[in-house]
């Protein structure tokens, strides 16, 4: 899902994995079954096609050192095995990164003016494991007691295989939508900026990705806890991301006679000020969205101050406090920066001359990247500290959060799990939709695999997805194309 910048998607999940690690719970290779969870699934013919193409592609160690030609090569040859020709795939390997290719497929639709195309956007890379790490080997695709292991199969090799499955199955049933469906396999998500997959196609190959509407599914929409489902939530905005390193250089000297003017002491000086800086309160168009339905669910204080932040784009600042003491809320209130990495000194007799930090922020939608680097350097409050970002970093964007395509989203969702509600969402994280929505496409993140709060996996050890989730997702991507495209999900 995400990219090496983040973990998890949604709050509750960030708490559920913290819970995780802080309690030392192991992940363990032969666990309980998944609970049995009903809904429906595709024909059995669709369904071992897409287990197929997940088990090839979960096979594929599709790091960024290695590149996705492998993973294109996999999606590529079952596009052609099952209807699709050459002209309707197109295979865009980045120049400057060669091991980097994309593969680009269109499902054509009837012939109208002014319908541009759906696009579903999704990245074929993983972040890498160590088999020593693991009890299931990371890089071979396992099938156990209910459960898919191995890397990516949560994030998101499930959703490429859904997708390409649910294309395959409309062109077997020789299904014409309103307007073209695309689907961009992409590079290089989990390391991104440089040589980042739809970043590389809106700059070269504007043409082929040009759509009305994308459709993310990395990282999934469901959200279920101790078996019960709780909402399918819609992510329409998210943070973008941003890193400076603070930095002191000194002449250094011999540790026989210390100075005042160490440089460890002044960039930890200013860390702690970087510490105590809390930027400042604020939400936007889904967050009061979400604030307001996810109120339902609480009671006392918390329904309370849910509600009151729900109620004005004017920031109630007692009660996002309150809330904000919440590790998980805290992320999508306000702006956040935090210390990551260290480097200072190279010798243990010898003062340091030169002290690093990183600083790693995610930033709320409409604020910039210098914005941020103004106000570290402000609160730094030392000349001798210099603030410097590490790259040109984007604005996320915020795509509205669109009554009708909730509406879309919510038939889908409740012809496959009756009452589940779904609500808009934004994303503490950073995935690709940063750069469709920057090109000015309307970008959501909708996926229809589950994520227990209690266990999530994705970047973790013993990375896996329920079978009977996944067969659930690839019918609900499925249903999805059809009913963003003219049909409904009862036209099977």
């Amino acid at each position: 899902m995400l990219d090496s910048r983040d973990l998890v998607r949604g709050p509750r999940a960030i708490l559920a994995l913290a819970g995780l690690l802080l309690s030392g719970v192991a992940f363990g290779f032969g666990e309980t079954p998944p609970p049995n969870l009903p809904g429906p699934v595709p024909p059995q013919a669709n369904q071992r096609l897409a287990r197929e193409i997940y088990r090839d592609l979960v096979d594929i160690r599709s790091v960024h050192s290695v590149g996705t030609a492998g993973t294109a090569a996999v999606i590529v040859r079952y596009l052609k095995a099952n209807g699709f020709t050459d002209a309707e795939i197109r295979v865009l390997p980045e120049p400057k990164y060669p091991r980097q290719v994309n593969v680009v497929v269109r499902l054509k639709g009837k012939d109208r003016t002014g319908l541009k195309p759906v696009m579903w956007i999704c990245h074929m890379d993983v972040v890498d494991a160590k088999a020593a790490d693991w009890t299931a080997p990371p890089f071979r695709f396992t099938a156990r007691n209910g459960w898919f292991y191995g890397r990516g199969t949560s994030d998101m090799k499930d959703g490429d295989a859904a997708v390409a499955a649910s294309l395959i199955r409309l062109k077997h049933e020789g299904y014409v939508p309103d307007r073209d469906i695309i689907a961009a396999f992409t590079a290089d998500e989990e390391v991104g900026m440089n040589e980042d997959g739809p970043r590389f196609l809106l700059a070269h190959h504007p043409h082929a990705v040009d759509a009305a509407l994308v459709i993310n599914p990395d990282g999934n929409s469901g959200e279920l806890v101790n078996g019960k489902r709780l909402d399918f939530a819609v992510e329409t905005v998210q943070k973008a991301y941003a890193t400076y390193t603070l930095t002191v250089t000194n002449k250094g000297g011999h540790s026989s006679e210390p100075r005042p003017d160490n440089a460890i002491y002044s960039l930890a000086h200013a860390l702690l000020r970087v510490a105590a800086y809390r930027f400042p309160y604020e939400t936007n168009a889904t967050t009061r969205l979400y604030f307001r339905d996810i109120a339902a669910r609480e009671s006392g204080q918390t329904r309370a101050d849910l509600l009151a932040l729900a109620a004005s784009p004017t920031v109630d600042e007692a009660a996002a406090a309150r809330l904000a003491k919440d590790v998980a809320m805290n992320a999508i209130l306000h702006t956040t920066c935090v210390a990551t990495m260290l480097r200072a000194g190279v010798q243990e007799n010898a003062l340091p001359s030169r002290a690093v930090a990183t600083i790693q922020c995610r930033l709320m939608p409409d604020t910039s990247a210098a914005a941020v680097q103004a106000t570290l350097q402000r609160v730094v409050a030392d000349p001798e500290v210099a603030v410097a970002p590490l790259g040109d970093y984007p604005r996320a964007g915020e795509s509205p959060p669109d009554p009708r395509l909730l509406a879309q989203v919510g038939r889908v969702v409740d012809s496959m799990w009756p009452g589940v509600p779904v609500v808009p969402f934004m994303f503490a994280g950073a995935s690709d939709s940063l750069y469709t929505r920057n090109a000015g496409i309307p970008s959501y993140g909708i996926g229809g695999g589950w994520n227990d709060l209690n266990d999530i996996r994705m970047h973790g050890r013993n990375e896996r997805m329920s079978q009977q989730g996944f067969y659930q997702e690839v019918e609900f991507t499925y249903r999805l194309m059809k009913e963003l495209t003219g049909g409904r999900p009862s036209d099977r």
